[in-house]
């Protein structure tokens, strides 16, 4: 799962949301020095992405993708799966999207000091940006897609992944569709 999937499954706090994103960037953070609250984020994040890797719907999404693309075919559903969240945002929640990423962004905000410097970068420039709203459009999933794609130290055919994605759009929104609430129910038991 990728920003906005993570913010979701958080709890509506601080601590909790700065923990569930900063599974991308925990790399050399002393994660016993973590407040309890952004520790049980960070498990969370985890958690969840151990899920999602071995869901029966992922796995099966992974193998639709070309050959000299399934590679990647992980990272872009994790950036897929949150324009799908978006798109089918009141299917899950009766909350206003453009709320919750509002409270999102001011929580993220005030938990710099939580934060590694690379996180408090990232997070800052989502913010400006408006990272959130904007994976609603299928061609900024693509641009996103791309950017990652720029940051693969060695040779690959990631760049262009959107054209793949725009044949299957339906399929792997259906795939979305089933995988997502065996997601929130399995976050659901863990954060009781």
């Amino acid at each position: 799962m990728n920003h906005l999937a993570h913010l979701y499954l958080a709890r509506p706090t601080v601590e909790s949301r700065v923990g569930n994103l900063l599974g991308d960037f925990a790399r050399g953070v002393d994660i016993d020095a973590l407040p309890a609250p952004v520790k049980e984020g960070l498990d969370n994040h985890r958690a969840t992405d151990a899920f999602t890797d071995r869901h029966p719907e992922v796995l099966r999404a992974k193998t639709l993708f070309s050959k000299q693309r399934r590679r990647f075919a992980g990272v872009a559903l994790d950036v897929l799966f949150d324009h799908y969240l978006i798109r089918n945002w009141s299917r899950f929640t009766q909350a206003s999207r453009p709320a919750f990423i509002e409270d999102a962004y001011q929580d993220l905000d005030r938990g710099r000091h939580l934060m590694p410097k690379a996180m408090v970068e990232v997070t800052q420039r989502m913010i400006r940006h408006d990272w959130l709203s904007a994976y609603e459009e299928l061609d900024t999933i693509g641009l996103a897609l791309d950017r990652i794609a720029g940051r693969i130290r060695f040779p690959n055919q990631f760049g262009g992944m959107i054209e793949e994605i725009k044949v299957m759009d339906e399929e792997l929104e259906t795939v979305f569709l089933a995988f997502f609430p065996d997601l929130l129910a399995f976050t659901g038991t863990r954060q009781q």
